[in-house]
C-alpha cells in the first residue's frame, strides 16, 4: 500500500465525511443557499495567506530542483486564478465588507494555526502531510461532479473546475508522490508524526463543512 493511501485508511470515517459532504453535493447541484456559500467562501479566503506561506515553505524545503518546480507553477495558481475567483464571486454575491473580513470560525483558526506549525516546523513531511490533505480532499469530491452542470453560475461551477480535471489531479499525484518518497526514510517516531498530522488535518476539513454546512441565514 501507499503511505498516502496508508493515512488516507487512517482517516476513516472523517475522510470519508470530508469527501462526500452535503454541502459539496449541493453546490455541485446549484441548491445550496447562497448563505452557506458567502459564509463559506469569506471563510476559505482566510486560508489563502497560510497556505501560500506554507506551500512556499515546502519548496524551499524540497530536495532538489526538479522536486520544487511543481509546487512553484502550483503557488502561481493559488495566488493567480484562484485568488481571483474569491474576489469576482464576493462581487457577484454582493458580499459586504464585513461579509467579507467575517472573524474566522473555530475550524478556520484551527486549520491556519496548523499550517503555520507544519511551515515552522522546517520539515518537508510534515509541510506535505497537511498540503496533501488540504488538496486531496478537495479534488475528491470535485472530481465526480467534474464537468459542472451547464447551468451553474460561476461561484460554484469554477470552485468545481478550480479542483478536478487532469491540471490539478496533477497536483495532487505531485504532492502524494513527493510524500510517497520521503516516508521511507523517516523513523518510526517521525511516521507517527506525519500520520497525527495528517489525522488532524483531515478532522478540521470536516469541521470546516461542517461549519459551512449550518444555518447561515
Amino acid at each position: 500500500m501507499r503511505p498516502t493511501d496508508h493515512l488516507r485508511t487512517l482517516a476513516g470515517d472523517d475522510w470519508i465525511a470530508a469527501t462526500t459532504h452535503p454541502f459539496c453535493t449541493e453546490l455541485a447541484e446549484g441548491t445550496l443557499p447562497l448563505s452557506k456559500m458567502r459564509w463559506y467562501l469569506a471563510q476559505d479566503y482566510q486560508f489563502v495567506g497560510n497556505f501560500v506561506r506554507l506551500l512556499a515553505s515546502a519548496i524551499a524545503h524540497a530536495p532538489t530542483l526538479a522536486d520544487s518546480v511543481p509546487a512553484a507553477q502550483f503557488l502561481a495558481l493559488v495566488t493567480g486564478p484562484e485568488n481571483t475567483y474569491f474576489l469576482r464571486s464576493f462581487e457577484a454575491l454582493d458580499m459586504s465588507a464585513a461579509e467579507q473580513n467575517a472573524p474566522p470560525a473555530p475550524p478556520t483558526e484551527g486549520f491556519n494555526a496548523l499550517m503555520a506549525e507544519a511551515a515552522a516546523s522546517g520539515r518537508y513531511e510534515l509541510m506535505l502531510a497537511v498540503l496533501v490533505v488540504a488538496e486531496w480532499v478537495y479534488l475528491s469530491w470535485a472530481t465526480p461532479v467534474n464537468p459542472p452542470k451547464d447551468d451553474l453560475p460561476f461561484y460554484f461551477a469554477e470552485w468545481i473546475t478550480l479542483h478536478a480535471g487532469d491540471g490539478f489531479e496533477g497536483v495532487v499525484a505531485y504532492l502524494r508522490g513527493q510524500l510517497d518518497a520521503v516516508w521511507p526514510t523517516l523513523r518510526a517516531d517521525a511516521q507517527g508524526e506525519v500520520e497525527a498530522l495528517f489525522l488532524r488535518a483531515v478532522k478540521l476539513e470536516r469541521d470546516f463543512w461542517d461549519a459551512s454546512y449550518a444555518d447561515h441565514a
